[in-house]
């Protein structure tokens, strides 16, 4: 062994022993792996470069670029609100269907996300019952297509870059279909040794907001539990004004009428939630100025406004400025926001127009706090071109018809000339940590098989494994993938394994695919730690689970869906 693969071979360790003993994130870690192998010359500038070129890594990106887009529609949102019904058999199921179907095409992390809120305000069921089903339910999901996570989108581009045409869209549907609805039913026999424990107290100040209940609106007849107004995540239905008349508590049999007020007591950075409930206007909507930046603004001690109403003010005229939500410590507000008087130490948080600050009565009458950022909804033009162009891209890279990289860079430029997204969003949202995981990674690779590291591995073991049935090999593989992606992330895990695998394969001379494909769906099998998947992650932190919650739970679904993805794996491609 000669001074460079000594030195590649430290570097591959090092990123491993890293990644599970600190920290530090793994783009931190890779980025540093990169740039030893760049001063020690173990790679060069260009094969740098060229791996920041490869075609899975920029389908990669332009998948999460467009899916942040995607987020922003109702379709999740709404079908979220309806989830749990008094039946638990009934809100498992169809949590788990819209989950595990809508992962294999969206980003499983922003489902998550955005069905926690709904799971956490069910008035049937403990939460802890139905979230790590949630956060499996999404990782599963993610297995069905290429594009259902980025972890096989990384193992594609490992694949391309050995001169492999890589994945087909469909690959990997089979295997998860399979897999996935055998754990769906697993985890459905197990949910009755799920905990039962009490929500997180919610760490946001309440603010409380009103919405009006326009004509023809979807909520006119239908009871509040028809509604789903019981499911909206951390925003509450305290009390309706109707004809002038208020009327607290709200039980869920009340039944919403034409031009109700509905005063909701919770966090302002859900009022998206609120957005997506067609004919339900919010007060600053209705002043016609509602923005995405929010400003948070405390009514001064010797302000001119304490003691009068926003209505009788005039507040948008006056400060060019719309009130969205008020918020007053140590007591419940009640009645119409504009009929409420202002005190000294209330919280507003403001709509601005574009002269709010340069109002000469601004100083006088607030201090202004901070700015805060809601989610502004998509109008149905955009929801059609958003959500009718990303299926049509699928569609049409599923048929083989075009490219799915191009029919992405269409999709993005089509999204920002429909105002869906801006060219700064697409700046924000720009994933570089993951970008710099994967460029890390393949540089590694490329280090590993330039410097002879992975040719002597094959010289070495080929005594020991050139009769080796491919099947036992495929175990290893998989064992190794699955050990090491419960201590690191899992993109990681499948950019860590992949040289060897590979290298593997030309040992025993096996056909590449089906260790291509377990090194997938091993770096996704992250069932047993809360803290190798985000969605785990997310879950974890949503209610007062243990690390053994997600042991006890996880490792009979882990050892079900290990066994069926290798027995599928073996019986298709022996």
């Amino acid at each position: 062994m000669d001074v460079n693969q000594v030195i590649v071979l430290g570097a591959f360790f090092s990123t491993i022993f890293a990644l599970i003993l600190t920290n530090q994130r793994p783009s931190t870690i890779f980025a540093l792996t990169m740039l030893g192998l760049l001063v020690t010359q173990q790679v060069s500038f260009d094969d740098i470069l060229d791996n920041l070129t490869n075609k899975g890594l920029v389908t990669l990106i332009l998948l999460l670029m467009v899916s942040a887009a995607i987020d922003k529609t109702a379709l999740i949102k709404r079908l979220g609100r309806k989830l749990v019904t008094a039946s638990f058999t009934t809100s498992y199921w169809r949590l788990f269907g819209l989950t595990f179907f809508s992962s294999a095409l969206l980003n499983n992390t922003a489902i998550v996300a955005s069905l926690i809120g709904p799971v956490k305000q069910n008035q049937y069921h403990p939460a802890s019952r139905l979230l790590i089903p949630l956060s499996y339910s999404a990782i599963l999901g993610g297995t069905v297509t290429l594009i259902g996570t980025s972890t096989n989108l990384i193992v594609d581009s490992f694949l391309q870059e050995q001169g492999h045409p890589g994945f087909a869209f469909w690959d990997f549907t089979l295997f998860g279909l399979i897999a996935g609805l055998s754990c769906g039913v697993l985890m459905f026999l197990m949910t009755r040794f799920l905990p039962n424990i009490a929500n997180k107290e919610a760490n946001y100040r309440a603010y409380t907001v009103e919405a009006d209940v326009d004509p023809g609106s979807e909520l006119i007849g239908k009871t509040v539990e028809e509604n789903h107004l019981r499911n909206l995540p951390e925003l509450f239905l305290v009390e309706i004004i109707r004809d002038g008349q208020l009327i607290s508590p709200i039980t869920p049999e009340f039944v919403i009428h034409e031009n109700d007020k509905l005063i909701f007591s919770g966090n302002v950075q859900k009022l998206d939630s609120l957005s997506h409930i067609k004919g339900l206007t919010t007060f600053a909507e209705a002043d016609g100025i509602l923005r995405e930046n929010l400003t948070e603004v405390i009514v001064a001690n010797r302000a001119q406004i304490i003691g009068q109403t926003l209505k009788a003010l005039g507040f948008r005229a006056l400060f060019d400025a719309a009130v969205v939500a008020i918020r007053r410590d140590g007591e419940q507000l009640s009645g119409k926001l504009g009929e409420i008087k202002l005190q000294a130490g209330d919280f507003l948080l403001l709509a601005a127009g574009p002269d709010f600050h340069s109002r000469q009565n601004l100083s006088r009458n607030f201090f202004v706090l901070s700015e805060q950022k809601i989610n502004r909804p998509l109008s149905n033009l955009q929801e059609w071109i958003t959500v009718g162009g990303f299926l049509l891209v699928v569609a049409l890279s599923a048929a083989e018809i075009l490219s799915l990289a191009i029919g992405l860079l269409f999709f993005a430029a089509v999204l920002i000339g429909a105002s869906v997204t801006s060219n700064a969003e697409v700046k924000r949202n720009l994933p570089l940590n993951l970008i710099v995981v994967i460029v890390g990674a393949l540089s590694l690779a490329t280090a590993l098989e330039g410097s002879g590291v992975i040719a002597l591995s094959t010289d070495f073991l080929l005594p020991y494994l050139a009769d080796t049935n491919w099947f036992v090999a495929l175990v290893v593989v998989y064992l190794a993938t699955l050990l090491l992606t419960e201590f690191v992330t899992n993109n990681a895990a499948a950019a860590l394994m992949f040289p060897f695998a590979y290298g593997l394969v030309g040992i025993i001379n096996a056909p590449l695919m089906p260790f291509a494909l377990c090194v997938a769906f091993a770096a996704s099998a992250s069932f047993i730690s809360p803290y190798g998947y985000q969605t785990n992650l997310l879950v974890y932190n949503a209610t007062n689970y243990k690390f053994g919650h997600f042991a006890k739970f996880g490792l009979p679904i882990s050892l079900m869906y290990s066994t069926i993805v290798l027995l599928t794996l073996n019986w298709y491609y022996l």
